[in-house]
């Protein structure tokens, strides 16, 4: 039974490109939100209670992750992560880019949407819990899956 098991997990396909179906829509959301928060106005950010250099950072932080989510997975392409160094600063990029969404997204929720708990918002926030979780997901995974020469 035990050669059974190996050998179906010897058929299946390695599809290492399947965060692409979570980068690309996680990416395109953070940079429609910063790009929807454009052109820069300090007013914009106080509507929410932050100063200008805050509401700043939001704006551009937001543009900079989804893109840096994007730059991050092309460079797990198996011809571009060939060249020295590039598939480490691949995985660097996306790290540093779910890092930012977690951080913009827990900022949107403790000050946007004031949840009188963790059970509020994960019952109720749905939109923000999957900012959250997707950042969450690309800081902890990074480009492993596809940076790292499987033995």
């Amino acid at each position: 039974m035990n050669q059974k098991i190996q050998n179906y997990w010897k058929i299946l396909p390695d599809f290492s490109w399947s965060s692409l179906l979570l980068r690309v829509p996680l990416a395109v959301v953070f940079i429609q939100q910063g790009f929807n928060k454009l052109p820069f106005d300090p007013t914009g950010g106080e509507a929410f209670g932050l100063p200008g250099l805050v509401w700043w950072v939001v704006i551009y932080g937001e543009i900079a992750a989804g893109i840096g989510l994007l730059v991050g997975g092309i460079t797990s392409v198996f011809g571009i992560s060939q060249i020295k160094f590039v598939a480490e600063l691949g995985d660097l990029i996306t790290r540093f880019s779910g890092i930012t969404m977690c951080c913009i997204t827990t900022g949107v929720i403790w000050v946007v949407t004031k949840p009188s708990s963790l059970w509020d918002v994960i019952l109720n926030d749905n939109f923000h819990l999957f900012l959250w979780a997707g950042g969450l997901y690309f800081a902890l995974r990074g480009n492993w899956a596809v940076a790292v020469t499987k033995r």
